[in-house]
């Protein structure tokens, strides 16, 4: 179904978007909680597989490399195929390659399947956000690529949590076979309830190609990466901050983590309402808000009563962005949305995967734990010198996106 056809559905359709957009929010959810679960049980498949915990982190590196390089090409590889097969085909590989990982003792065979497994995590992504906004109209297409993405918030927050918590009773593979069971559930709901699509006939690579190499995507790019590395850095490192500057007991960090995830819930629901009206400010909303975040942080190490709130904070500040950064790939990159949904995947991950060089180059520097929110209030600040760039670019019509301008996605695929 076309965002053009469901515009001519009426009022009702335009009030509240199709349960296929939460399938694949849900979907997002299962294939996610992989993403996280394995942090939360690596000493016990470092002692289980008689490895060193470096080697088995290495299962972590995996996943996030196959995202980062594997996206854009395996887009490219399905252009031709219709986008419920692609969905479809993504989910059971994954969920077939988690199931080889949890009955083999073999390292390198989990680490083959993890790498895999973030290919068709990266295909599934893509795929998932360009297919949600080809189901509603396009003034309300930010709001459902945020209700996509929510999915991996919710991971974030419940689904990596309690696969550990699963795997502590059952043994750490436990929470991967529930992490299998759901992403094949969501597969049966995908090729049951998604509304089917036939081939994209007229897609080519070259014509996507030719689209990527718009300036203003790059810049929208530059902004994903940027604002990721901006309130992940501090994220990854808070658990330390936490017990040694602020000083609270350990006992307590898991409950304020989640408090961060409860942030980026409410940062995605808030940023989709926006961000199909007001783009640019949702960008410099989650821009700065990372910055005041980050510097409040640094200066208030030491006061938990301070420290706690802004946890939080930072998780809205942090994914208010992200329906915006969708919404402005999409409309820019309106004639090669499946490739551009890809890159932004990439983008995210690499995002992540540059946190803990950042890190270092702090902490080797002898700035301590306490220099880790300045590096996220810098990455803040060059993250909102990007998105008035793309301001102005879009402003001279170098980007191709208005206020009103609407999303096509197509029909097809």
């Amino acid at each position: 179904m076309s965002a053009e056809a469901v515009q001519e559905q009426g009022p009702s359709v335009r009030g509240r978007l199709p349960p296929a957009v939460y399938l694949l929010s849900f979907s997002l959810f299962s294939m996610g909680s992989a993403e996280f679960l394995l942090a939360g049980v690596l000493p016990a498949v470092a002692a289980d597989l008689r490895i060193t915990l470096s080697s088995a982190g290495a299962l972590i590196s995996a996943f996030a490399v196959a995202v980062v390089v594997g996206g854009p090409p395996l887009a490219i590889v399905t252009l031709r195929l219709p986008r419920r097969t692609t969905l479809v085909v993504t989910q059971v590989v994954f969920a077939a390659c988690v199931a080889i990982g949890m009955v083999t003792d073999a390292y390198p065979v989990l680490l083959v399947t993890r790498f895999v497994c973030g290919l068709a995590y990266a295909g599934f992504w893509a795929v998932a956000a360009v297919t949600a906004i080809g189901l509603v109209p396009a003034d309300r297409a930010a709001r459902a690529s945020g209700v996509v993405v929510s999915g991996l918030s919710l991971a974030m927050i419940a689904g990596g949590p309690a696969g550990a918590m699963l795997g502590y009773f059952t043994g750490w593979r436990g929470g991967f076979w529930a992490v299998a069971a759901f992403t094949v559930a969501g597969a049966v709901l995908t090729l049951v309830a998604l509304p089917a699509t036939g081939g994209h006939g007229r897609a080519s690579v070259r014509g996507e190609l030719r689209v990527m190499g718009r300036p203003g995507l790059w810049v929208v790019y530059a902004v994903t990466l940027l604002s990721t590395a901006a309130y992940m850095i501090s994220y990854n490192y808070l658990a330390a901050f936490l017990t040694d500057i602020t000083g609270i007991p350990g006992i307590w960090v898991p409950v304020i983590l989640t408090l961060f995830g409860v942030g980026a819930f409410a940062g995605l629901s808030i940023g989709g309402r926006i961000a199909d009206r007001l783009p640019t400010q949702a960008l410099l909303a989650g821009a700065l808000g990372i910055a005041a975040c980050s510097v409040l942080l640094a200066v208030s190490a030491r006061h938990a009563p301070v420290v706690v709130p802004l946890v939080l904070l930072l998780g809205v500040a942090g994914f208010v962005l992200n329906p915006a950064i969708y919404g402005r790939v999409f409309a820019i990159a309106a004639g090669a949305p499946t490739l551009a949904g890809a890159t932004t995947v990439s983008a995210f991950q690499l995002g992540i995967s540059l946190v803990p060089v950042l890190a270092a180059t702090a902490l080797d520097g002898g700035g301590g734990l306490g220099a880790i929110p300045w590096v996220g209030a810098g990455l803040a600040a060059l993250t909102a010198g990007f998105v008035l760039l793309d301001r102005t670019m879009s402003r001279a019509g170098s980007a191709g996106l208005g206020a009103g301008q609407p999303v096509r996605t197509g029909s097809g695929r």
